[in-house]
């Protein structure tokens, strides 16, 4: 199934129990999808959410809102159902938003072009933690949830753990001489997989975080914007060529290239709900719909493992933190970003989710 969003999206995300698929365009527009796999996807929902671009898109409150943040600092929450405002924060950031993430059923995290990571509390309607884990753009995020830590790869090519528990970057890997663009949990929480700007897979070890304790080079020359994990053996990659590929991990090889979005970069990836489709999107201004069964043929079955565990005996309390070059030139996923006007007060971000 194939949508023509009439222009660039940057983020999608998938309804967590209904056929719903929600995207953020540059223009500041949220669109939501009603999909299926007999009709015609349908368009349910589209309002103007932001000033400038919506770059992050995400369900909470178990589908019923939408939260979206964009380059102009703020952070919305729009009600799934009649598409009103709940919610908005002008200054959630004093840098652009680039990024958002469900960590449990009440908080998210979110990630900023200057490199700080904030995490909100749905309860407590306030900003909880606060991170500044980068010298450059937040490119991605995720959740080992056991350890309570956050994993953050950024523009300046290192890779963060923060400690939600101590409210500090416990650790920070070396310099990796590229712009690191994801991230995934792989093998039970014991490996950390990152994409990066030249096509590189880089393994850390669980615990072992200031250098990679494998690389993975056969992919392609292609930047890698995107990983999904499909299970604790394999991701699913999204390269600036366009090709989708299923990738084994540990051992490392390409098991088959199992789409090609079109030839621009892909810009993002998601299951949804019943991982019977994947969602991809990219530079061609279309959403895709790939039936999972179908693209996976000629592989093993797929297991339904999505948050990393962490095994106790390799979970590290090291405190180090490395110091990082914040002068690297920007990626297809870094020039996104646009000039936001810097210097926003926070005060008022308490206040957010009041009326979640």
């Amino acid at each position: 199934m194939e949508i023509n969003l009439g222009k660039l999206a940057f983020d999608i995300d998938f309804h967590p129990s209904d056929n719903l698929v929600a995207t953020g365009l540059i223009d500041g527009d949220l669109h939501l999808y009603r999909y299926s796999s007999d009709n015609d996807p349908v368009r349910v929902l589209e309002i103007h959410a932001h000033t400038e671009s919506c770059r992050a898109a995400r369900f909470i409150n178990g589908g019923r809102a939408l939260l979206t943040g964009s380059p102009d600092c703020s952070i919305l929450a729009t009600d799934v159902e009649t598409g009103s405002t709940i919610a908005r924060i002008d200054n959630a950031h004093e840098a652009a938003v680039n990024k958002l993430i469900n960590l449990t059923e009440s908080t998210v995290a979110s990630g900023d072009d200057e490199g700080c990571i904030k995490v909100w509390d749905i309860r407590e309607r306030s900003c909880c933690n606060s991170f500044e884990a980068h010298e450059d753009y937040i490119s991605d995020i995720t959740f080992a949830s056991d350890a309570m830590k956050l994993l953050a790869t950024s523009g300046d090519g290192t890779l963060s753990v923060c400690n939600l528990r101590r409210n500090k970057v416990q650790a920070q890997s070396e310099f990796s001489e590229d712009e690191l663009l994801s991230v995934v949990l792989m093998k039970n929480g014991r490996k950390v997989v990152c994409g990066s700007q030249t096509g590189i897979l880089l393994l850390y070890s669980w615990g072992c975080f200031k250098d990679c304790s494998d690389r993975f080079v056969d992919l392609s020359s292609n930047s890698i914007d995107a990983i999904l994990k499909l299970d604790e053996d394999r991701i699913i990659t999204g390269s600036e060529n366009g090709m989708i590929n299923l990738v084994g991990i540990l051992p490392n090889r390409i098991i088959q290239p199992i789409a090609e979005h079109s030839e621009y970069p892909v810009e993002c990836l998601a299951f949804s709900h019943d991982r019977k489709f994947l969602g991809s999107i990219a530079h061609d201004q279309m959403l895709k719909l790939w039936d999972l069964d179908n693209i996976l043929q000629g592989s093993t079955s797929t297991a339904r493992s999505e948050t990393g565990v962490i095994d106790n005996e390799v979970d590290s309390d090291d405190d180090d933190e490395m110091d990082v070059d914040n002068n690297h030139s920007k990626s297809s996923k870094g020039n996104k970003r646009k000039n936001a006007n810097n210097g926003h007060a926070v005060g008022d971000s308490n206040n957010f989710f009041a009326d979640l």
